[in-house]
């Protein structure tokens, strides 16, 4: 195996990456890297590294590395090996390779499969964070969203709302490794995506027009859609607003036709775990991160 790195990737090159991404997801069931690292393939795109790995010229594997790194200061890597190319050796091949370049890394395994806990139980890697997957459906009964006096919803407005989102994530995820960090940039970035509907973005504002939280959906086939994104200001918290945005979010894709609905929410965030449980959801599957 001969493996390179880069920092941006050609054209032909990110479609030779798109391709083993998606021979990995339809092999697995669930996507080898995450949201962001697809959108790091595009020209242009900052603070990546890219190795590629060949065989004969052939692409068997693949990793990123966000050389920006986490809120925590920790370089972080998600790969992904061509299913007709495994039990090779490569991913033990890729990872060694990352391992000399970013210090200290994180390393993110997507669906929980026992092949991954394997490898890094044998490379002495311990998981050390796990993003759970959850899902419900929506043909069930939904309580109707109560919000709190003098608060209303309307849909997010681009170009004049992206600050006071901004704004609030961070206020709201300011704790949260990826999440808090999200730009301004970023939700422009994302508004050009094909799956972004403006009015699945539900914003929750006062009388002053003032941004108390917000419920961003995202859809992801005919049937399945997803809790992107729910985030409260610390000063509008302990009012029911969380509770009832989310519920908001569901009728919304629940009136839009969708069968199913999924979110990530930490494992050891045992507040958010207990309102999902009572609305219903259930675990599906998990991403772990694991480090040395």
């Amino acid at each position: 195996m001969e493996s390179s790195w880069f920092e941006e990737l050609s054209p032909a090159q990110a479609d030779e990456v798109t391709g083993l991404l998606r021979a990995a997801q339809d092999a697995d069931g669930v996507a080898p890297v995450g949201e962001a690292v697809v959108l790091r393939l595009r020209p242009g795109a900052r603070g990546s590294a890219h190795l590629l790995a060949r065989v004969d010229g052939a692409l068997v594997g693949y990793l990123h590395l966000d050389v920006f790194g986490d809120a925590d200061g920790n370089k972080v890597a998600e790969l992904a090996v061509h299913p007709a190319h495994r039990r090779r050796g490569h991913g033990a091949a890729l990872l060694a390779a990352v391992a000399e370049r970013a210090e200290p890394l994180r390393v993110w395994a997507h669906g929980g499969r026992p092949d991954q806990e394997a490898l890094a139980a044998k490379l002495g890697y311990r998981k050390v964070r796990e993003l759970l997957r959850l899902r419900r459906p929506l043909d069930a009964d939904l309580p109707s969203p109560v919000l709190p006096e003098g608060v209303r919803l309307r849909s997010f407005v681009p170009g004049r709302d992206e600050a006071a989102v901004v704004y609030v994530n961070h206020r709201a995820f300011a704790w949260h490794p990826e999440q808090g960090a999200m730009s301004i940039e970023d939700v422009r970035d994302k508004e050009g995506e094909p799956w972004f509907d403006a009015t699945g973005f539900l914003l929750a504002v006062d009388a002053e027009e003032r941004l108390l939280g917000f419920h961003w959906t995202k859809v992801h086939s005919a049937t399945l859609g997803e809790v992107y994104v729910v985030g409260v200001d610390p000063d509008a918290q302990g009012g029911g607003l969380g509770k009832a945005l989310t519920l908001a979010g569901l009728a919304h894709l629940r009136a839009a036709g969708l069968a199913e609905v999924m979110l990530y929410v930490e494992s050891d965030n045992a507040a958010a775990l207990a309102v999902y449980n009572r609305l219903g959801f259930t675990r599906w599957d998990s991403d772990a991160q694991y480090a040395r």
